[in-house]
């Protein structure tokens, strides 16, 4: 798959503790994400947050640290973006959590596999 400069860059923003179906909600996403062959995925751990509710949520503090913030990035073409957004939207309400989806325009400048020799090489060296 080849990306060109105008796409989209997905966010989806969660926390670590949100569940679908007993599984990390995030994971649920990227997987979804893998299987519909989006270009490509990364799921982020934040820090610091506070969302829609003003609770703030933070590593500093040991009793509220299991529920960090948790930041999904998803890039790919216009209608990609939007089709996956909305299932991403239901997939936050079956999980009955809070969230927030954002799209904003993304300028690809280089989108391309590791080369099969990188792969051989890192192979070797593990």
């Amino acid at each position: 798959m080849e990306l060109k400069f105008d796409s989209k860059l997905l966010r989806i923003f969660i926390g670590e503790m949100d569940k679908l179906s007993h599984r990390p909600l995030y994971e649920a996403i990227l997987f979804e994400a893998r299987k519909l062959g989006m270009a490509g995925c990364t799921v982020l751990r934040g820090v610091m947050s506070f969302g829609a509710s003003a609770h703030i949520h933070t590593a500093k503090l040991i009793e509220i640290s299991q529920d960090l913030p948790i930041v999904i990035e998803i890039i790919d073409y216009e209608e990609k973006i939007n089709a996956f957004a909305g299932a991403a939207g239901q997939m936050l309400e079956r999980a009955g959590c809070g969230g927030l989806i954002t799209i904003e325009k993304a300028g690809v400048l280089y989108y391309r596999p590791r080369s099969q020799e990188k792969n051989e090489d890192a192979k070797q060296n593990n």
